[in-house]
């Protein structure tokens, strides 16, 4: 980067014109967006060598900006993000800690995963196997090899947060690849 957009970071306008190009290509909650622009502030300071003072009431007036322009919703963001991580087979208790590490609450986390599993009967069950689904263990293992790796399977879904009846109920079903 070239000394004149590292000083540019540390205006309004510059430091905006970085956040329209982030969250043109990602989503992100508004503590995410606080840390990437204040380690990016960082960065072009290094490389100036004598940075201008005070990044911090810069980022917290354009990421305001931001916020009350409709840019970050931490509510949407945070269903969406509880949405992609069940598709994935991911359990309540990992999503409620990736939103916590994303800078949500744990009641922001708790009613983003109760909107996201509003129209699943059992979402922790459909979670469960879409992991084991993804990992190919329990009945999406070779029928041969599925008493050998029961231990390993079961704590497999222990790890990925899952309980210890549904790890069981998930890897002792006698189905062949259908639940």
């Amino acid at each position: 980067m070239s000394d004149e957009r590292d000083r540019a970071l540390f205006t309004v306008a510059g430091l905006e014109d970085a956040v329209h190009r982030y969250l043109a290509r990602y989503t992100c909650s508004t503590r995410h967006l606080e840390r990437l622009l204040s380690a990016r502030l960082a960065r072009a300071a290094r490389r100036l060598g004598d940075p201008p003072a005070a990044p911090a009431p810069l980022v917290a007036a354009v990421v305001a900006r931001a916020t009350a322009a409709g840019l970050l919703d931490d509510a949407q963001y945070a269903v969406a993000r509880a949405r992609a991580l069940r598709r994935r087979g991911v359990s309540a208790a990992a999503i409620a800690a990736r939103l916590a590490r994303d800078g949500l609450g744990s009641d922001a986390a708790a009613q983003a995963l109760a909107e996201a599993d509003r129209d699943q009967d059992d979402a922790d069950l459909a979670a469960a196997l879409a992991f084991a689904r993804r990992r190919r263990i329990g009945p999406f293992r070779a029928a041969e090899a599925r008493a050998t790796h029961r231990r390993r399977d079961l704590a497999a879904l222990g790890r990925a947060g899952f309980s210890a009846a549904l790890a069981v109920s998930v890897v002792d079903h006698p189905g062949d690849r259908e639940l």
